[in-house]
């Protein structure tokens, strides 16, 4: 028996570009019965898809990969039906596709409307995580995009697997296999050459850390939207509740410590300090404090805050701590510090609040919240492809609308320019 090689970016650009055309006019219906049907097919093949990845976890564990990493790989039974669950959870929301984002008439009779339209072929490039792979596939198609699919060396027969199911819930909603497809080559070259992909990739999100992150900015020369570093700041006012604060901060840092949106420095107002911080000290238990002078004379068992604490993003049970004069030092920090993620303001001064979502650059912002709940499905939007820290076409949790773009649409009846 001969082994037929895997199809080429190219062959899978052309697949996808031609699936693209049949989506963009295929209905909401068809898109959701496909998303239906392929949950369905995880969960009848779940036992195929956990015995596939165990080959690629027991790899990976030969390689030398961390106990972090390895978690991350591994799927068993209860991973593969959360994951069929979140294909149908994404079935159920509302499609962006054909909305009317604006509409207007114009004097000389003509009618001009903004709608939704899918973005075209999404190109997803990731690292590890094989559930990102049907992730990424569900709100690509619920938005009417053919999404092409790269993940990393270690996953590579799980993603393999996971596309061809979710190929063969396309075909059974009668759309094109082309539609989802999967690059099987995790060399370097590879990498770049997706990122290059122009006229193939419409948009290109990356998902990972910041080696991956530094690898798009380098080298893609298509458009992309960076799932950016969460260097996120809390600052505790003068006037802030003490209870709410301390509620905040703890949940902020120690809810899930491991994620984009946990804090990464609290800022306490000087005016508090004394009080608020050994009694927030104490609630994190666990939690390595890093501190500055004012900091450490509060704190004595706190370590030293260098410069660079001020600017690492922990994603560890570690949090940096400064005490500052007043709101625009705050402020001022998180400018010079800030990656542009999710920054809050504990208060009970509006005029407080008002000054620091107005002057602080961050994808959100939130008053007496924590920053963990900046996530797509946490902020009403269903789901997220990630969470973008630029400012052009998105930002912020990036949901099913983040993967569409606006076209005009102009309705005349004869009406030419003079």
């Amino acid at each position: 028996m001969v082994a037929h090689a895997p199809p080429t970016l190219d062959d899978l650009g052309a697949a996808a570009r031609e699936a693209a055309r049949v989506l963009a006019r295929s209905s909401s219906n068809q898109r959701a019965d496909a998303l239906l049907a392929a949950a369905d097919l995880l969960e009848s093949q779940a036992d195929r898809v956990v015995a596939v990845n165990a080959t690629d976890v027991a790899a990976a564990e030969a390689d030398g990969a961390t106990p972090t990493v390895l978690d991350r790989l591994r799927l068993d039974a209860g991973r593969v039906a959360a994951m069929a669950a979140g294909l149908r959870k994404v079935a159920a929301l509302a499609d962006p596709v054909g909305q009317v984002v604006a509409g207007w008439v114009r004097p000389n009779g003509l009618r001009v409307e903004q709608v939704r339209v899918p973005l075209g072929v999404v190109g997803i490039i990731y690292e590890n995580r094989p559930n990102v792979t049907s992730d990424a596939f569900g709100l690509c198609l619920k938005a009417g995009n053919a999404v092409l699919l790269r993940g990393s060396s270690s996953a590579l027969a799980t993603n393999g697997a996971i596309v061809e199911v979710l190929g063969d819930g396309l075909a059974k909603a009668g759309l094109p296999v082309g539609s989802v497809g999967f690059l099987a080559e995790a060399s370097h070259e590879s990498a770049v050459a997706f990122m290059r992909a122009t006229g193939t990739i419409d948009c290109l999100v990356p998902r990972g850390g910041p080696s991956l992150i530094a690898a798009v900015r380098e080298h893609a020369t298509v458009p992309y939207v960076i799932d950016g570093d969460g260097n996120c700041h809390v600052f505790v006012d003068a006037s802030a509740d003490a209870g709410m604060a301390e509620s905040i901060v703890v949940n902020a840092k120690t809810q899930r410590p491991g994620v984009c949106n946990a804090m990464e420095t609290l800022l306490v107002h000087r005016q508090i300090a004394s009080t608020f911080l050994p009694r927030v000290a104490a609630a994190l238990e666990g939690v390595e404090l890093r501190g500055d002078e004012a900091t450490r004379a509060l704190l004595p068992t706190a370590e030293v805050a260098t410069e660079a604490d001020w600017a690492t993003e922990y994603l560890a049970p570690v949090l940096a701590v400064r005490v500052v004069d007043d709101l625009d030092a705050a402020i001022d920090h998180i400018a010079r510090y800030g990656s542009g993620h999710s920054e809050a303001i504990v208060t009970s001064d509006v005029a407080a609040a008002d000054r620091f979502t107005a002057e602080v650059d961050a994808a959100a912002v939130l008053v007496n919240a924590s920053t963990r709940f900046i996530d797509g499905e946490e902020l009403g939007l269903g789901a997220e492809i990630g969470i973008s820290t630029q400012k052009l076409h998105a930002r912020g949790p990036m949901g099913l609308e983040a993967l569409t773009s606006v076209r005009f649409v102009v309705r005349g009846n004869g009406q030419v320019r003079r």
